[in-house]
């Protein structure tokens, strides 16, 4: 008897130290060996990059680089009084890049336009070539898919819909949404988007009253409540106040999920205070939208994205086509929360930023009004009408060239892949860098960081040797279901704005993008606004 206790405690100790043994191998391998043997065959093809450190990669170089730009940025912030951030001549700079991401120009400057870098054990391909560029662009297959990050590191935010979804899931995806942003029905919304930015615009006359002169107004704020209200009604068939604190509480959940780090094993489990917090915020918003849909589905039967979302989730869930870790509840919301985010904080952000580009030259603010006169005259705008502004259409382009909402776009090798000669190893993060791209002399001329709408006069051929790295809205087979939408709306905005106010730039206005997974003014915009 004892000698068979005897034998069983031997052979549980050795499963016990057998399957301790097969965690250090798995371990090893994936924190390791496995980006070692990925760097190992990049560099064997003359692509470099800084040498990382175990677990966290070049996350901390990253950090060290950031810190020296900001103490160097401190340091001249002190010299100069409170205010604009102006470059040489005088005028706004917007040269922001080099403090966003100090570490992508520093190491472009270093290794070449196509560069190696690890986020833990997630390793990236940096690419600033046009010719690389297009290549990953016209690649058309699923081996090139969005990367796992965005739906584990940046879950709680994004979870797994259109935006961080792959392969065949994000085909239905794409089926279902991108058909409610066709040309023809952006058509239908323009008069909405009108009525929208008309209230909003009257609570501005409000504001400046009968004063002579002007009143400084937070226009950020102001803008993010409209793109917010229009996207509501658009498609869920409500209005921003319904689903305020909804949105509020993604603002939260935005925030704590940019500060996070991608790619460090483990650290997407912990209950450090970020990840309590984004929990916490994740199953409130949950919660919300769901109240919202179940209030939205008993007030009415009208047609719209909301209802083709709620009758696609049913038709998966029926014919077993959701992954395993998806619900049906969670298929409404993850796509729900996407759409906002993605119809609401960026154009807002964009149309942020084309106020700030107007308010510093007063030449291109009063060529833009002047053509929405002669357009609209006294009339609310409509789609025909969008069609013909090319000058402010050339406003916005130029504004989402230097002020791209989305900083990079990235794609994850499904497979071992090869691009323009290049063997690239399944499980590589392509990263394209956009402001990079969208500020290179070599491509947009010697003015290319200047504000210089008149280069899109003759369209985007016209305005770059190499139009495919023009890409403010992404490209391929991912390129932005919604990007009709956003342009109407960026136009109906802007020409209702120029129509009725002047603007500048005010005195307590701090030029300072900050990346919030949106490029964003990180204190706001301050106009002085002025009634015409």
């Amino acid at each position: 008897m004892e000698a068979e206790l005897l034998l069983a405690v031997k052979i549980l100790l050795s499963l016990v130290l057998s399957g301790f043994v097969a965690l250090a191998v798995s371990l090893c391998d994936a924190l390791l060996l496995k980006p070692n043997r990925v760097r190992s065959k990049l560099q064997s093809q003359g692509i470099n990059g800084p040498s990382p450190c175990f677990y966290f990669g070049n996350i901390p170089e990253m950090k060290k680089i950031k810190q020296q730009i900001w103490l160097k940025a401190t340091t001249t912030a002190k010299d100069h009084d409170h205010g604009h951030h102006l470059g040489k001549g005088g005028a706004l700079s917007h040269d922001w890049f080099t403090n966003v991401f100090p570490h992508i120009e520093q190491w472009q400057k270093e290794y070449g336009k196509i560069f190696t870098y690890s986020l833990g054990n997630i390793q990236i391909l940096c690419i600033t070539d046009p010719e690389m560029v297009k290549e990953v662009t016209l690649h058309t297959s699923l081996s090139l898919g969005k990367p796992s990050y965005l739906s584990k590191d940046r879950g709680p935010l994004l979870g797994n819909s259109i935006v961080s979804s792959n392969g065949t899931y994000w085909a239905h995806q794409r089926k279902i949404i991108a058909p409610e942003f066709y040309l023809d029905k952006v058509k239908d919304m323009v008069s909405l988007m009108a009525g929208s930015t008309a209230t909003m615009l009257e609570s501005w006359e409000r504001k400046v009253g009968n004063k002579e002169g002007c009143v400084e107004i937070r226009v950020d704020r102001d803008l993010r409540s409209l793109s917010a209200d229009i996207i509501a009604r658009a498609c869920f068939g409500c209005n921003y106040l319904q689903g305020e604190k909804a949105f509020l509480k993604l603002e939260d959940l935005q925030k704590i999920v940019s500060n996070g780090n991608i790619g460090v094993p483990g650290l997407r489990y912990m209950p450090t205070k970020p990840n309590r917090e984004a929990w916490q915020l994740e199953k409130q918003i949950h919660s919300m939208i769901l109240s919202m849909v179940r209030a939205r589905s008993q007030a009415t039967s009208e047609r719209n994205l909301l209802k083709s979302l709620q009758e696609a989730a049913k038709r998966y869930e029926d014919n077993g086509d959701l992954p395993s870790n998806v619900s049906c509840e969670k298929f409404i919301v993850d796509n729900c929360k996407n759409i906002y985010l993605a119809g609401y904080d960026t154009t807002a952000t964009s149309v942020s930023w084309c106020l700030v580009l107007l308010a510093s030259h007063p030449d291109w603010q009063a060529r833009t009004r002047t053509e929405v006169h002669d357009i609209c005259g006294d009339n609310l705008p409509d789609a025909n009408m969008l069609r013909s502004m090319k000058t402010l259409t050339m406003v916005i382009q130029e504004t989402l060239r230097l002020y791209p909402p989305i900083a990079d776009m990235v794609r994850e090798t499904m497979q071992d892949v090869s691009l323009n000669g290049i063997q690239i190893p399944k499980g590589v993060n392509l990263q394209i860098s956009r402001p990079t791209l969208h500020r290179d002399p070599d491509l947009w001329g010697p003015d290319a960081h200047q504000f210089n709408p008149k280069r899109f006069s003759d369209g985007l051929k016209g305005a770059c040797t190499s139009p495919h790295v023009y890409m403010p809205f992404g490209a391929g087979t991912r390129v932005c279901a919604g990007q009709h939408f956003a342009m109407a709306e960026l136009k109906v905005i802007l020409s209702q704005i120029v129509s009725r106010f002047s603007f500048t730039l005010s005195p307590s206005y701090r030029h300072s993008p900050a990346f919030r997974l949106v490029i964003k003014p990180e204190h706001g915009v301050h106009l002085h606004i002025r009634k015409l």
